[in-house]
């Protein structure tokens, strides 16, 4: 099932028939080109093909299911913005989601707009961050020092959107983890609740039963710190959120 369209290209995939074309016909209506298709096997061959800008994957397909398909996603396709479907009740589905590297979810049901606007949130997301590069390749001025902050080892570009290992090689990190990285690097030394994570790196708020910013911290660990377990550079405040303490701070 395609629907075509002038806008950016995503890929729907579902076992609900009547789900599939409600969303078809929903985000074509909003100039999206969308295919969707009805289980991972063909989410396969439809990326072997042609690459979304970003992809809604159900959790709960028979076969191969959404979580599986997303690890696979992440490792071959990473610049594919990821939105997760999952059942209200289903909270470690949603975790186990967003720490494969999922860029957000929503929980069925779920109203339209609500899912338009997280589409549309995750893809402004991967539009900056893919455009800063190739913005400073086209622009001489652009080529003066770019702004870059220090976690540990690791430098962040805050300018061209990417994270640099002590090697000076990439290391690939997703929209909402930059936002993150970003967020902190602005406020040094000053512990962020949940709430104003939420609201500043994600433009979105928070509520006690929300586990994407400690997932996506956790992540974030994995890549920045020598040992993720006894963490140095951000910092768990208890009862507060997190800080982010500067090399020289400590």
């Amino acid at each position: 099932m395609v629907q075509a369209a002038s806008g950016p290209q995503l890929l729907v995939v579902d076992d609900e028939p009547e789900l599939r074309s409600l969303l078809v016909e929903y985000f074509a209506r909003h100039d999206f080109a969308v295919e969707a298709v009805a289980d991972a096997a063909a989410a396969r061959a439809a990326l072997a093909v042609r690459l979304p800008a970003l992809a809604i994957l159900d959790i709960n397909m028979p076969g191969e299911n959404g979580l599986s398909l997303a690890r696979w996603m992440r490792e071959a396709h990473a610049r594919v913005g990821l939105v997760m479907l999952t059942t209200a009740s289903d909270t470690v589905d949603r975790v186990v989601g967003l720490e494969l590297g999922a860029d957000d979810y929503v929980p069925k049901p779920f109203e339209m707009r609500e899912l338009l606007a997280r589409v549309r949130a995750v893809l402004r997301r991967a539009e900056t961050t893919a455009a800063a590069p190739a913005a400073a390749a086209s622009d001489p001025a652009a080529a003066t020092p770019s702004r870059r902050v220090a976690f540990g080892a690791c430098l962040l570009d805050l300018d061209e959107r990417r994270l640099l290992g002590a090697d000076a090689r990439d290391i690939d990190i997703s929209a909402a983890e930059f936002d993150l990285l970003a967020l902190f690097a602005r406020h040094p030394n000053r512990p962020l609740n949940r709430d104003q994570i939420m609201e500043q790196a994600h433009h979105r708020g928070w509520d006690v039963f929300d586990r994407s910013i400690d997932l996506r911290i956790m992540r974030l660990r994995r890549k920045i710190e020598k040992n993720p377990d006894k963490p140095e550079l951000i910092k768990t405040v208890r009862n507060v959120g997190y800080v982010f303490v500067p090399a020289a701070e400590r």
